[in-house]
C-alpha cells in the first residue's frame, strides 16, 4: 500500500549533547504527525505503568545501574508497538550502538517496516560546550561536557559508521540557526518547506 508523503516516517535522530536533537524531534514530530520517542520517556512511562516490565526498569534504575539491553529491546518492542506509531515515529537516544541497531532491525522486521533514515545533527565541540556553558547549570562543568562529548564520540562513531554503511545516514549541520537546521533535516527527508517556514 502506497503511503503519503507525510506518513510512514521511521526515523532515528543522532548528535551529541546540546546539539538541539530535543529541538528538531519535536519539529519533526509535529510536521510529520508522528510521535517523538526518547529513550527517558520510555523508561519514565514504563515505571509509571507499573507493568511488569515497568518495575523490571524501576529495580534496574533504583540500583543505579544502566538498563541493559535486552530490557531495552522488550521497552522499545512495546513502545513502537502502540497506536500512535502506526503512521511512523522518531526514535531519540535509541539505538546507542551496533548491536542495539541489529535489535532494531529484528524489532522492525517482525511488524514488516524499515528505517526511512537516520538524521546526525553534527557541530563543532566547542559550539556544543559553549551552548551548555551558556546555560548556566551547575554541574556543567566544562570538564564534565568534554567527557561527555567523549562518551558520546566512544558510544556513537560505530553506530554513525553502522548506518552510514547501509545508505540511511544524513549529516546536519547543527552549527546553524534552529529554522536552518530544522529546513535542512526537511530537505534530507525530501519534505518541502515553505519559504521562511
Amino acid at each position: 500500500m502506497a503511503a503519503s508523503d507525510n506518513s510512514g516516517m521511521r526515523l532515528i535522530l543522532l548528535g551529541p549533547p546540546n546539539s538541539g536533537k530535543g529541538t528538531q524531534a519535536k519539529a519533526i514530530a509535529e510536521r510529520h504527525g508522528i510521535p517523538a520517542i526518547s529513550t527517558g520517556e520510555m523508561l519514565r512511562q514504563a515505571v509509571a505503568e507499573g507493568s511488569e516490565l515497568g518495575r523490571r526498569v524501576e529495580s534496574i534504575l533504583e540500583a543505579g545501574e544502566l538498563v541493559d539491553d535486552a530490557t531495552m529491546a522488550d521497552l522499545v518492542r512495546d513502545r513502537l508497538g502502540r497506536a500512535d506509531t502506526v503512521g511512523g515515529f522518531l526514535l531519540d537516544g535509541y539505538p546507542r550502538t551496533p548491536g542495539q541497531a541489529e535489535t532494531l532491525n529484528q524489532i522492525l522486521a517482525e511488524r514488516e517496516e524499515e528505517l526511512t533514515a537516520v538524521l546526525l545533527i553534527e557541530a563543532p565541540e566547542e559550539e556544543l560546550i559553549e551552548r551548555a556553558l551558556g546555560r548556566g547549570r551547575a554541574d556543567d562543568t566544562e570538564e564534565v561536557l568534554r567527557e561527555r562529548l567523549r562518551v558520546y564520540r566512544e558510544q556513537t562513531a560505530p553506530l554513525v559508521g553502522y548506518y552510514d554503511r547501509l545508505g540511511l545516514l544524513s549529516r546536519i549541520d547543527g552549527n546553524r540557526p534552529i529554522e536552518e537546521v530544522t529546513s535542512h533535516i526537511f530537505a534530507a527527508l525530501g519534505v518541502e518547506t515553505a519559504a521562511g517556514a
